[in-house]
């Protein structure tokens, strides 16, 4: 398969990405951009959100981690359920009574200025930083496989990557979206099922033989009972729990898509369809690792160095031109979800938490237009920076990387909504951002050091939860009487 032809195919996919930009962005306005006008169906929005929950880092480098950590990893899907399930029953109304646009708007109203805006500082770092590991993924194969043939330089790619993603988005934002990662989820899907049959038939195998084959291999172990261990079951399940609660229920990009929908009765639809859909697709995605494993024993062939490219190093280069092409298009369809999304997000949140234009009534719909737009742009230049920036010094599995830095950056969001839902207590409100400053820096001392503090323990994805838990104190220390 020539880079001539991986690149048709994705200017060809883009293409039908923007005849569905051209059909939804029609007389689209700053509502449209933020919450689609609250007209998204639930059920097209549920089927959407599974691309955009996955996102590159999903597709590419989770197969690669189930050499060293078998299943472990659908504990934290198990976790993932009882996480989405409270954002159904507990955020979820909160969001819609309050008739939120922006989801940090509550801190605002609970305990004030500075809760508010460090809230959402958090956010748009977190974001930034999650949604620049998942591009750089993504762009990193694009790179690889088609543009270094042509000599190109990295930074290009990645800024026709950007280019992209900020023209379907400038004008519909999360009416567009909402639809965009319909078709994108369908291709992803169509992806992980034909891998997973490409390889069977490579080894001569029914998917029967081949499930039997997973299911008796070390591959398939799911639960570790060693309380040291970072794959130990119980931190993994809880760990899940608090990492959906956070990276969905209080992320704006994953919210917004929430609360476009008509009613809460449909938002909560969404969340339980999605949340069936995404324990099952995440289970097919590991039974594709371990069919790679085996089908890398069965074929000699040796494993990369770095676990993230042996799903498109096999399709690529041992599967033949049709599994290379199908990887490709799934890898690109998990990723544009999770771009869009990040930068229509980044944009809503600093257009209204930081500048807020939805209260300005001093300035006409078309300024605030103006302005979204040109926050819009600036959003793309600074994915664009970060991403080459982290090719620079990427040196480990990107899923690891991106709970890690979710451990430290969500967790103050995670301490000041639990304080906020839980408590009665007001705040010293001007004492919070040093509060979610020092509670990521203690973290890092403990995680860091943990081994010797605590009898050999290391830390693993609970580190979010210690985190949020130390915000909660710091909370409690500076409350009001």
């Amino acid at each position: 398969m020539t880079p001539t032809i991986i690149l048709l195919c994705f200017i060809a996919y883009t293409a039908l990405l923007f005849v569905i930009t051209w059909l939804t962005s029609r007389k689209a306005t700053n509502r449209s951009f933020f919450i689609g006008n609250k007209s998204s169906p639930w059920f097209v929005v549920a089927y959407g959100m599974i691309g955009a929950s996955m996102s590159g880092v999903t597709f590419m480098s989770v197969p690669g981690w189930v050499g060293t950590a078998g299943f472990s990893y659908m504990m934290v899907v198990t976790g993932y359920v009882f996480g989405y399930l409270t954002i159904a029953n507990v955020l979820l109304p909160l969001y819609y009574r309050m008739n939120l646009t922006s989801i940090y708007s509550y801190l605002e109203s609970r305990f004030g200025f500075w809760s508010y805006k460090t809230g959402a500082f958090y956010f748009l770092l977190s974001r930034t930083i999650g949604a620049s590991f998942r591009m750089f993924l993504v762009v990193n194969v694009l790179q690889i496989f088609i543009f270094d043939a042509w000599h190109i330089p990295f930074f290009v790619t990645v800024m026709i990557f950007i280019i992209l993603i900020l023209l379907y988005t400038f004008k519909g934002g999360i009416k567009t979206i909402i639809w965009t990662d319909t078709i994108q989820t369908t291709f992803m899907l169509m992806a992980l099922f034909i891998s997973i049959y490409l390889i069977v038939d490579s080894m001569g195998l029914s998917l029967g033989e081949m499930i039997t084959k997973v299911f008796s291999s070390s591959y398939s172990k799911m639960v570790f009972i060693d309380w040291h261990d970072k794959r130990f079951f119980l931190k993994e399940l809880i760990s899940g729990a608090f990492i959906a609660i956070v990276m969905t229920g209080l992320d704006q990009e994953m919210m917004q898509k929430n609360l476009s929908c008509r009613s809460l009765r449909d938002a909560q639809k969404n969340m339980f369809t999605f949340t069936g859909i995404m324990f099952v697709v995440n289970f097919v995605i590991l039974f594709l690792g371990a069919s790679l494993y085996i089908f890398v024993a069965y074929k000699n062939i040796q494993i990369p160095l770095r676990t993230d490219e042996l799903f498109p190093v096999i399709a690529i280069n041992h599967l033949g031109p049709v599994a290379g092409l199908v990887f490709l298009i799934g890898l690109i369809s998990a990723a544009y979800p999770s771009a869009d999304g990040a930068l229509t997000s980044l944009t809503t949140s600093f257009s209204i938490d930081f500048l807020g234009i939805d209260k300005r009534a001093d300035i006409s719909e078309e300024r605030k237009k103006s302005i979204r737009q040109y926050v819009h742009f600036a959003f793309a230049l600074i994915l664009l920076m970060v991403i080459v920036l982290f090719r620079a010094i990427n040196d480990r599995a990107v899923i690891d990387k991106l709970f890690t830095i979710a451990g430290y950056t969500y967790g103050p969001l995670l301490g000041l909504y639990a304080f906020g839902l839980f408590t009665k207590f007001q705040v010293k409100d001007r004492w919070i951002p040093l509060v979610a400053l020092l509670s990521p820096l203690i973290c890092y001392f403990l995680s860091d050091y943990s081994v010797q503090l605590f009898n050999g323990y290391r830390f693993g994805f609970e580190l979010l939860i210690l985190n949020g838990f130390i915000t909660f104190a710091g909370l409690l220390l500076f409350r009001r009487k």
